[in-house]
Formats: structure tokens, sequence, C-alpha cells
């Protein structure tokens, strides 16, 4: 069933707790991303299950509601449209977002800001080392040419500035001059300076009486002649403080002389504060908090534990934090061994949204969650993991229990890479041993799997629903057909006298630009299943609702004129989206008295939506 935009947005909306409830909107390639003034009054429940979506989750302060690429597009204009919240950028909505977030939150959102930019110079990197020392290994004489050290060079260059890289993302996420930004990036691997990586005495200790540069007397204290090849939050820290010395001075030094004094007063302050405060601190901590992480992901039970916990950490929002880790990792020349974790935990998801596709006997579910688990294979769990695996909840915890496994794996056989940014399958094109890496996806992957499809079962609401509605209930005796196509006939849904589609009182269904539709003036209140199908849609207002037919036609059953301005009063529904329903069975009741009081006409509209794919359509008026 093609969607409808207009009404899928009307969905959205009427889920959201009204138009001052919306900050902002924007969109990206499959994500309408909202910022809520308060999330209580968002009927996420009912937002779920909006033809259309294919899951919700709140994440860095945003609402975002998964709709897919080519679709999310046309579902923000029309929800631009019906909202009459003014448009923005995803900028604009992130910065919304971040003054939104608690403080631990901004700096989690911050770091990932920063590093992820610069993901693809890495992966490049970490790419070609490991086919230049493939190629090495695979042909001893290639690595003593020219050419081996050529692309040895070409691919080392990454991580051997990777500084400056860090330095210029920094600075442009904290508002400074980029160019400003590389200048401390480089002067933090300046060759005048011992290469960080070959330092024995390290940061810790800044007053080096004698060893270092001694510019203020050893009372002061001196700057360690070192180099910051192999770190990256000294630069992020360092960069943020230039950029906020920059910014403050732009405000307070004079047109006049502004160009000359702000950069180089910015420079020599942030300097002296890198190489006397900030970086011995922080490199010291960054070396602390990197040696645990290597520990933890070295010991067998600190990566089962880990697998187990990414997930959550992705639902949270604060996965974009092992960016840090992984960098610091290969900023050292060491493999990256925390890749491992999360390509099973992320490989577990596919599993376990593959064994619900594959079992699920629910329509929509199973278009969801079959390209959802393809695209969590190549590492992108974002609509598997919020679309169908936590929606359910079980597949959730099996996905966890099969991530924990693989990251097991993952540290008893050693697995590293040598980048970062892709997991799942793409991870082969950076994992230090692929055949390892084939186990641990296979453990990971199928271990949730296996577990998801014995263990996880169609709920029980919706298998009392199908067990109601397989029994149909007699139409009223005098229904008659009111659409027939070639290969199926509607019935009309309610009792009255049916008119052209001319006669109905609202100029949209009049002309029938949603497709062939007829009216019924109706001479009661309850709506009737016009054909044996499936609920494909069912408006938040209950006034209406969207039907498929076994033969293939989409109705849309619309009771009133304007009636979604009742927000629900008078009506009553007695099905659900995804439902199966029998020839007679009972859809809707309405209140022809409220709708009347409401001064909306009653006129019950059938619309058959999908017009354009039968060759003849007779209507009865």
């Amino acid at each position: 069933m093609e969607l409808n935009y207009r009404k899928c947005a009307e969905e959205i909306f009427a889920t959201l707790g009204g138009k001052d409830n919306i900050i902002s909107a924007a969109h990206c390639a499959t994500r309408l991303r909202l910022v809520i003034a308060d999330n209580s009054k968002v009927d996420v429940k009912t937002l779920e299950n909006v033809q259309g979506v294919q899951g919700v989750f709140n994440s860095s302060g945003q609402l975002q509601i998964i709709i897919g690429t080519g679709t999310v597009n046309k579902v923000y204009d029309e929800f631009i449209a019906i909202s009459g919240v003014t448009g923005g950028s995803k900028e604009d909505v992130k910065a919304a977002a971040a003054s939104q977030m608690p403080w631990w939150k901004q700096l989690i959102k911050t770091l990932g800001d920063v590093f992820v930019p610069i993901l693809p110079a890495i992966v490049a990197a970490g790419l070609m080392m490991g086919l230049v020392e493939a190629l090495g290994k695979a042909i001893p004489s290639f690595a003593s040419t020219d050419w081996y050290a050529f692309l040895d060079m070409a691919s080392n260059t990454s991580f051997a500035f990777l500084p400056v890289l860090v330095a210029v993302s920094a600075a442009h996420v904290f508002g400074g001059n980029i160019f400003l930004g590389a200048v401390i990036g480089l002067m933090m691997v300046h060759p005048a300076l011992t290469n960080g990586w070959n330092a024995a005495d390290g940061y810790n200790v800044w007053y080096l009486l004698g060893k270092g540069i001694n510019l203020f007397g050893y009372t002061l204290g001196q700057v360690n002649q070192l180099g910051y090849q192999g770190h990256v939050i000294p630069v992020v820290i360092a960069v943020w403080v230039m950029s906020k010395l920059e910014i403050k001075l732009h405000k307070i030094v004079p047109e006049m002389i502004d160009l000359f004094v702000t950069p180089l007063t910015t420079i020599i302050v942030t300097a002296l504060a890198t190489f006397m405060v900030i970086g011995p601190i922080f490199a010291t901590l960054e070396t602390w908090v990197l040696s645990a992480a290597t520990v933890l992901v070295a010991n067998p039970f600190g990566a089962l534990a880990m697998g187990a916990l990414y997930p959550i950490t992705v639902v949270m929002g604060l996965h974009h934090m092992y960016n840090t880790i992984e960098l610091g990792m290969l900023s050292t020349g060491a493999l990256n061994t925390w890749m491992p974790i999360a390509s099973a935990a992320n490989f577990a998801q596919f599993g376990a949204c593959l064994a619900v596709g594959l079992k699920t006997k629910n329509a929509k579910r199973k278009t969801i969650a079959i390209p959802s688990a393809l695209s969590a294979s190549l590492g992108i769990t974002e609509p598997a993991i919020f679309g169908v695996n936590l929606r359910l909840m079980k597949p959730f915890v099996f996905a966890a229990i099969g991530g924990a496994v693989g990251a097991l794996v993952g540290a008893i056989f050693h697995i590293g890479a040598t980048a970062n940014g892709v997991t799942g399958i793409p991870g082969y094109l950076i994992a230090s041993n692929p055949l390892t890496y084939t186990i641990l996806l296979l453990v990971a992957g199928g271990t949730s799997f296996v577990l998801t499809f014995l263990f996880w079962h169609e709920n029980d609401v919706e298998a009392e629903t199908q067990a109601t509605t397989s029994t149909p209930t007699p139409v009223a005796p005098q229904a008659e057909p009111i659409i027939t196509t070639e290969k199926g006939t509607i019935l009309s849904p309610v009792k009255g006298k049916v008119i052209p589609a001319s006669e109905i009182p609202d100029p949209v269904f009049a002309g029938e630009a949603m497709g062939q539709s007829v009216g019924i003036i109706p001479a009661e209140g309850t709506v009737y299943a016009p054909f044996d199908g499936t609920v494909m849609m069912l408006f938040p207002t209950k006034h209406a609702i969207g039907l498929q037919s076994k033969d293939g036609l989409e109705v849309l059953i619309h009771i009133g004129v304007d009636t979604v301005q009742m927000n629900g009063e008078g009506f009553e529904a007695f099905v659900k989206q995804d439902d199966v329903i029998h020839t007679g069975d009972k859809l809707i009741t309405f209140d022809r008295a409220k709708i009347k009081d409401a001064n909306h006409p009653d006129t019950v509209i059938v619309v058959l939506t999908n017009s354009a794919n039968f060759e003849t359509i007779e209507k009865s008026a």
C-alpha cells in the first residue's frame, strides 16, 4: 500500500500534544527530527502505530521518528504544512535539542560532533594500512620496494597528524577559527618536540628540572618538551579554550586592531595554557582511561559485560563516546580492540530482528523487520533497535545476550581493527583477522537469532484480537456493492443512501483527488468491514480508517467532514492497526447527534485510494 504522506503527517501531528509542544522540526535521510517541549504530552504508543512510521525513539534531546529514505522528506513537507511549525535545518534542531540536555549528555554529544566528521579520513587510512600490510605479508619482496614505503607513508598520515584533524573539527564545533585551530594542532605535533610515541617519562610531570623548556623559572614550572602524537582529548580541550578566548576577544577588542590583536593573543595564551597545564594533565588522564579500556576489553568478562551494555548506550545516545576510545587506541599505533564489541552488538541486533521478520505474522512488522535486519548487518542498527527489537523487548534482550557472547569471542581471539567507524559486514575491511571475525559475527548473530526465534512469540493481545476477528459477523442484509473492479468489490460499510462523489460536501473528496469515491448519507452510526482484509491505518481520532482487501483494494473510510476537529469525541473503534477483518465485522461506531451538534456533515466517504491500479471501476452512484 503506497503511503499517503498527508495522512501520515496528520497522524504524527495528532500525537504530539499540539503545535505549542513542538519547538522545532527538521529531517535527515531517514528520520523526522523534532524537539518537543514536554515529552509527556506525546502519545508514543499511537505514534508508533502510525502507518509509515517504522520506529520512534528519543536521542540527543530529539524525538526521532524513523520513516525511511525517499519518504521522510515528503512526510516532512506535509507535516510543516499541517502543523504550521517553521522548518529548520538539522543544525537548528540539534542546537535546540542540546539546550535541553543535561550537561553530561551535552559533553558526550560534543565529543561525537568533533570525532564523527573525521571518521572518513580514519576509515580510509585504516583500510589502506590493512591492505598495505596484507600485501607486504603476502608478497615479502614487496615490503622492501619504494611502492610499499610510499603507500605506508600515505596510510599513516591521518594517524601521524591526528591532532591536527581533531583540532580543525573541534574549532568548527566550538565556533572558533578553524585555521587557528589547525595551528594549535600542528603546534602539538611540531617536529621540534620529542615525538610523543617515544616519550619515556610521559606527561604526568611537567616540572622537569632542566629536561623541559624553561620559560618562567623552576618556581613557576616548565614546559614539557613532548609532542602529543597519540592523544586526542588534550587537543579538544586546548581548542575549546582557544575558541572561547577568541570569541571573547572579538567582542572586546576594537575592530580597528581586532584582525591583529585577537589571533596573536589567542595563539600565545592558548599555547602557554596547552603546554603548561592542559596537555600534561589531560594527556595523563587520557592515558589512564585508554589503559583501563584496553584492559577491560581484553578481559573476557569485561568484554562480555560491554557487549551486553553496548545497545543500551545506543538507546541512551551515549555510543559516540566510544569514538574517543577507538581513536585513542589507533593513535598509539595499536589495534582498535573496541570495534569487535561494537560489531558483535550490532550484528546481534541483526540476528534478533531477522528472526522477528521471518517469524511474525504481522504484515506491517514483517515489512519493517526484514529491511531493518539487513541494515543492521551493515552496522546501521537504529531501524532494527527502535523499529523492532526494543519495541518488542524480548528480541532486544536476546540481542544483548548475543552481543555479549560475540564480544567474549572477540576477547578470546584477540580480534582488533585497523580503523573505526564501520562494523558488521563492512567490518571485514578493517578486521585484523577475517576468519576469527567471521566466527564472532556468526556467534553474535546466531545466538540472538536462535533465542528470538525460539522464545519470542506474537504478543497475547495480538493473538486474542486475531482470534476474535477470525469468525465473520454477518453484514447487514441490505449491504450492496458500491464500487466494483475487475479484482474485487467494495460493499457499503454503513446503512444509508449512496450519493455520487460530486455531492460530497467537501471539495477534496468531491473532486476525487485521492481516488474514485462515493458518499453515503448514514441511517445509523456503525461502520462495517466492506470486504475481507486488513486494517492498514486507524486515525487517532477514530474518524477515519484505512483498509486493504485480500484482492489488493486499498480503501479509506472517512466518517463525516472536518470531524477530525472533534478529537475523537463521539467515535469508538473496535479494531486496531494490522488487525485481520472479515466482511461485516464492526469497525467503528459514531454518534451522529454529536457530529450534528458540532456543525459537521455526517456523510461517510468511501475512497478507493489505489484507483490507478484497476482498468475498470464501476460505482453505484
